[in-house]
């Protein structure tokens, strides 16, 4: 299990409402700052992202005071703040980078972010699982897309340099798991994509590393294949540790879906013709 990413779960409160929220001071001592008038430039620049992503500030960063215990055990009231989730992502993505702690935060927020941000969502949590599996599995594919170009823009310039590179990825999610181990796992042929044979909760996993290491490979402005490939490693097992944390089930431990993405299309399609003609 993850250390730092069980602290991060350790160090969350609920308030009287039922509702989660992080100790600007507690988070701070997490995030290795030694004094927390140095952890407040950061909460600065996560306010202002927070504004630019049109999110209300009061929102997510509350201020509250809260009790420290002193040296000879008495109590002093402190100003903090109540952060939500998404401010604790804000934070950590304008965090120190070379805070080992800071990039494994960005993955763990950004991860829960996501989560939460799917299970807000009523339109989401209203569709049949097949729904969930295309509607992630086209946002995949675009940022693929995005995860190509960076990935490219780090040095992955050939198709074999990108079948290793991806190779990396999975090989940290689905715990040293390369792509032909897990289309032997799967029972798929090997014309046929992974991807397709995919659930949602799967797909979601995959979703969560591409995102996060295109945005690492920007992020650190990775150069070389080789840092290109340790990066989608690194990411791919932080996500892993991740879903441990959280009790979850692995990648390579879930089912496969009895009907692949490309027949949903093909009924999708069936079904939309066949209303269309009906009108």
């Amino acid at each position: 299990m993850n250390t730092q990413h069980q602290t991060f779960e350790d160090i969350k409160q609920i308030n009287e409402n039922g509702q989660e929220f992080w100790s600007a001071r507690a988070l701070a001592k997490v995030l290795d700052y030694a004094e927390y008038r140095n952890f407040l430039p950061v909460i600065e620049k996560a306010k202002i992202a927070c504004d630019r992503s049109n999110q209300s500030i009061n929102d997510h960063f509350v201020e509250m005071h809260e009790m420290i215990e002193l040296g000879k055990g008495g109590l002093r009231s402190f100003p903090s703040f109540a952060l939500s989730r998404y401010a604790c992502y804000l934070i950590v993505q304008n965090g120190d980078p070379s805070k080992p702690v800071i990039a494994n935060g960005q993955t763990y927020f950004a991860i829960q972010a996501r989560r939460q941000e799917l299970a807000d969502d009523v339109t989401f949590k209203s569709l049949r699982e097949d729904e969930k599996r295309l509607l992630l599995r086209n946002e995949l594919k675009e940022h693929n897309k995005q995860l190509v170009d960076a990935a490219y823009d780090a040095g992955v310039i050939t198709n074999l340099d990108f079948a290793i590179f991806q190779n990396h990825g999975y090989k940290g999610l689905y715990g040293g798991l390369d792509a032909k181990a897990i289309h032997g796992k799967k029972g798929l042929k090997k014309s046929q994509k992974i991807l397709d044979h995919m659930g949602s909760t799967e797909l979601a996993a995959n979703l969560f590393r591409a995102t996060q290491t295109e945005e690492k490979l920007k992020r650190d402005g990775v150069s070389n294949k080789r840092e290109a490939n340790q990066t989608h490693y690194e990411v791919g097992h932080k996500v892993r540790q991740t879903i441990a944390d959280l009790g979850g089930t692995m990648p390579e431990e879930l089912p496969t879906p009895e009907k692949s993405i490309l027949i949903l299309e093909k009924e999708q399609k069936k079904f939309l013709d066949k209303n269309k003609d009906n009108q």
